[in-house]
């Protein structure tokens, strides 16, 4: 299952891990993310012990969100020793998703 961060837990699970992350902004009311969840959750598996893969609600985590300047949901950033690297924004298939976190493995 991946992660949920959290205002608490976003830098230690995050910035500060030894592995790579693909953090997935959303919220509750927003169609295309939900369409998206089940990706990261397949992802989440697949990736276990090479990455670290979650969500965050925007709306329960608006600082994290303000922080990296998130405007519109989906939006799925790629982090590396603790700095943005890549990010996507909308739905996109999951393909796309794997070949942005391949590329920083």
């Amino acid at each position: 299952m991946a992660h949920t961060f959290t205002e608490e837990n976003y830098e230690e699970l995050v910035l500060k891990s030894d592995k790579p992350a693909m953090v997935d902004f959303g919220a509750e009311w927003c169609g295309p993310c939900k369409v998206l969840l089940p990706i990261i959750e397949e992802m989440t598996a697949e990736y276990e012990g090479r990455a670290v893969i979650g969500k965050i609600d925007v709306d329960t985590a608006p600082g994290i969100a303000s922080k990296h300047g998130i405007r519109n949901v989906p939006t799925v950033l790629f982090i590396k020793n603790g700095e943005v690297v890549d990010k996507q924004v909308g739905a996109v298939p999951k393909s796309t998703l794997v070949a942005k976190l391949d590329a920083i493995l």
